[in-house]
């Protein structure tokens, strides 16, 4: 397993970039604007064909780049949970953008639950509504990584002030994650990567989520 990172955009968005090596196949997972043409190019020279845009969530910052990768990745097929394919389809109505986001529709649907795979690498969607009522994060079981999207952030918690989060929604979601293994490294939407024994015990978020659940 390799994994390359790159973050930017105007909310300064992680997107990242797994691969098996051995297979030479990747997805790309969340695509900010202006951010994921570095990642392609990683994916040129070492000879890795994307299969797959894999979305945590559909709102702009996520997604935005989105046709640069189908575009140079013609066989990338888009994932998105079925409840924030309108968030895709019509990127531009979320906030005031300085730019114009090109809508699309999923090439497929999330679901709790499923298994995917990169190659060798196996894959599990968790549903993990809150910031987005469609948002997932992906596990990956063997390795321990879970790439996290908005729900842990930068020692805080994906915001909740949308027409579609919930707060206790979200909490919910944090006690699910929080119960795969605590050395699991997370990898979020913003800011830097860190663990779930990390998140515990420095993120006053995650403790209150944890507590609520007792």
């Amino acid at each position: 397993m390799k994994v390359y990172s790159n973050a930017g955009g105007i909310a300064q968005t992680n997107s990242y970039l797994v691969a098996d090596e051995k297979a030479k196949v990747a997805v790309l997972f969340d695509a900010p604007d202006h951010t994921v043409a570095p990642l392609l190019d990683e994916a040129v020279k070492q000879g890795w064909e994307i299969i797959g845009l894999w979305l945590t969530h559909g709102h702009f910052d996520h997604m935005a780049d989105h046709l640069l990768v189908t575009e140079r990745f013609p066989n990338a097929k888009v994932l998105v949970h079925k409840l924030d394919e309108l968030k895709i389809e019509k990127p531009n109505s979320q906030f005031p953008l300085p730019f114009k986001i090109a809508p699309r529709s999923a090439d497929g649907y999330l679901e709790d639950g499923e298994k995917l795979s990169i190659g060798s690498l196996a894959v599990e969607v968790i549903h993990t509504p809150g910031h987005a009522s469609g948002h997932v994060v992906y596990y990956f079981p063997a390795e321990k990584i879970v790439i996290g999207g908005d729900l842990i952030i930068m020692g805080a918690v994906g915001r909740t002030d949308l027409p579609d989060s919930s707060y206790k929604t979200l909490q919910a979601s944090i006690r699910r994650v929080m119960k795969l293994p605590k050395e699991t490294t997370l990898l979020p939407g913003h800011g830097d990567p860190s663990t779930l024994a990390d998140e515990l015990r420095t993120n006053e978020y995650v403790r209150e989520a944890v507590e609520a659940g007792e």
